[in-house]
């Protein structure tokens, strides 16, 4: 089997996703995961069915009682490479659960009545597979990060090099405090807690992110009172030591879904 399913890759990739034999004219995709027990990364054929930006796969394993290897390598890490003809890109794999997958298998079923004989062939109920792209979001992510840590490092470059006049310094002061406080709450509320369920891994340095978040929100408050070089020093100390790791732990897993390597 593990013969076949290479042809059918090797095949696949030269062709911009045709193949012929038994799967001709089949929608295929290529799914790369990472093993459960091992960690290595494994490609194996599977059907799709487009359903808006997601991509559904079964896990049918040919109506086989035990779920296919792919199945319980989502499961444990949901984090995958998809290839649909000659486009790549990473995804979110969720299980589908109760009415939806039915529905969807239903839907597969009457499409494919090979998948209506699967179902019937076995007691297990064959899992249906959403994969949501996750590549280009995540990489804008990263971008805007770094973007926004360049503003306001910038702004805060003006306030200590006195930039602004005098009668514009407070205004100028309470504009940075507000940017940096809206930047840190939307990162607590949205941001991590997403990067949080596609990254585990990423759970001790975002738990470290969001202590710094305490530590500089009251620094905020504290040059939202005063002014002076001092806070100013402080502040920045501490902002930049943020960014930096920040920047250091986050970027490059988000830039990696574009770099993983096939086969």
């Amino acid at each position: 089997m593990a013969d076949f399913n290479q042809q059918v890759i090797e095949e696949f990739r030269a062709n911009g996703g045709e193949v012929g034999g038994m799967f001709e004219g089949a929608p295929l995709v290529l799914l790369t995961t990472t093993g459960a027990r091992t960690g290595l990364r494994r490609t194996n054929p599977a059907v799709f069915l487009r359903d808006g930006e997601r991509v559904l796969v079964f896990a049918s394993n040919a109506g086989g009682d035990a779920h296919p290897a792919w199945y319980h390598n989502v499961v444990a890490n949901p984090r995958v490479i998809v290839e649909l003809g000659a486009e790549r890109f990473a995804a979110r794999a969720v299980p589908l659960e109760g009415e939806e997958r039915d529905l969807m298998y239903a839907r597969q079923a009457a499409m494919d009545p090979a998948f209506a004989a699967y179902q019937e062939g076995t007691e297990r109920v064959i899992p249906v597979v959403a994969l949501y792209p996750e590549a280009e979001r995540l990489e804008a992510l990263g971008d805007e990060l770094i973007r926004v840590h360049g503003y306001l490092r910038g702004e805060l470059a003006k306030l200590r090099a006195g930039e602004a006049g005098a009668s514009d310094l407070r205004a100028h002061c309470l504009a940075f405090c507000d940017a940096v406080s809206f930047h840190h709450s939307g990162e607590d509320r949205v941001a991590f807690p997403h990067l949080e369920r596609l990254f585990p891994e990423l759970k001790q340095p975002l738990d470290r992110l969001r202590g710094e978040h305490v530590v500089i929100a009251k620094l905020v408050e504290e040059l939202r009172e005063a002014t002076e070089p001092e806070t100013l020093d402080r502040i920045s100390g501490e902002l930049e030591a943020h960014f930096a790791y920040e920047e250091e732990r986050l970027v490059p897993v988000l830039n990696s879904l574009t770099e993983v390597p096939w086969g």
